[in-house]
C-alpha cells in the first residue's frame, strides 16, 4: 500500500491512530510516519512477528527507535533466505510519496527462531505491547496452532480477526474467557482499513492504549462492528 493513500483512507474513516506492522519487517514505517505529518494521525511503529511456533503477534511501540532496537535484537533469528520475486512476489521499500526506494532481499514470510515467550519478554523489555494476532484463524493463529493460550506468558490482550464477533470467538474458543479482546483490521489493502476499535484515552501512547484495552485508570475500549 502507498503511504499517502493509507493516511488518506484513515482520514476518510476518522481514524486517529494506526499501526504499521509489516510481516517480519520495519523498513516501511518511516515513510508512513512522514506521510502522516501535519494530518493529526498518530502512527505507531510495530511488526507482525512470526515466531518459531508459526504464530503471528503484533509487536507495538510508541517510537520507531524502539522497534529498530527490537529488530536489531532479533534479526539473527530470521533464516537467511533470499526472496524469489517470481514465486513469492516483490518486497518493496518506499518513501513517503510511495516512490520505490529498494527491494527487500530477505524472504519475509519465514518464521523467526524466537519463541513466543522470548518475543514477549523482549517487547516488554523495550516498553512495547505484544498482542497475539488473529488468534482464531487456522493459519498462524495462536489457538488453532497451539490449542491453548500459554499460561507462562502474562498476556492480557488478544486480537481476534475482523470476521468474527467477540461473542462468537469466546463461544468457539472458551480459553478466551478472561482476556481483553481487540479486533484489528489486519489490512493488506486500502479497503480493509476499517477502524475497528474505539478507545477512551488521554494520550495516544502504548501505555494509554494498554490501559484502555484492559479497562484501567478510567480508560476504556470497545469494538465497533462493521
Amino acid at each position: 500500500m502507498i503511504p499517502p493513500l493509507i493516511i488518506q483512507k484513515a482520514l476518510d474513516k476518522n481514524i486517529e491512530i494506526i499501526a504499521i506492522t509489516d510481516h517480519n519487517a520495519i523498513d516501511n514505517i518511516p515513510a508512513v510516519i512522514d506521510a502522516a505529518q501535519g494530518t493529526g494521525i498518530k502512527v505507531l511503529s510495530g511488526m507482525e512477528l512470526q515466531t518459531r511456533e508459526e504464530i503471528h503477534s503484533l509487536c507495538l511501540f510508541d517510537q520507531f527507535e524502539q522497534v529498530q532496537e527490537f529488530f536489531r535484537s532479533i534479526q539473527d533469528s530470521f533464516p537467511k533466505i533470499e526472496n524469489n520475486p517470481d514465486f513469492f512476489g516483490e518486497q518493496f521499500v518506499v518513501d513517503a510519496s510511495g516512490e520505490f526506494m529498494r527491494r527487500e532481499e530477505r524472504l519475509l514470510i519465514t518464521s523467526s527462531s524466537l519463541s513466543l515467550k522470548s518475543a514477549w519478554e523482549e517487547v516488554n523489555h523495550l516498553q512495547g505491547l505484544m498482542i497475539p494476532a488473529h488468534v482464531n484463524r487456522s493459519a498462524f493463529g495462536l489457538l488453532p496452532v497451539l490449542g491453548f493460550i500459554p499460561q507462562d506468558i502474562p498476556l492480557e490482550i488478544i486480537e481476534i480477526s475482523r470476521h468474527i464477533t467477540p461473542e462468537d470467538a469466546v463461544a468457539k474458543f472458551p480459553g478466551l474467557v478472561g482476556y481483553h479482546l481487540i479486533q484489528s483490521g489486519d489490512a493488506h489493502m486500502l479497503n480493509e482499513i476499517i477502524g475497528a476499535n474505539e478507545l477512551l484515552i488521554e494520550k495516544r501512547t502504548i501505555n494509554e492504549i494498554r490501559a484502555a484495552l484492559t479497562g484501567q485508570n478510567g480508560r476504556s475500549a470497545k469494538i465497533i462492528h462493521h
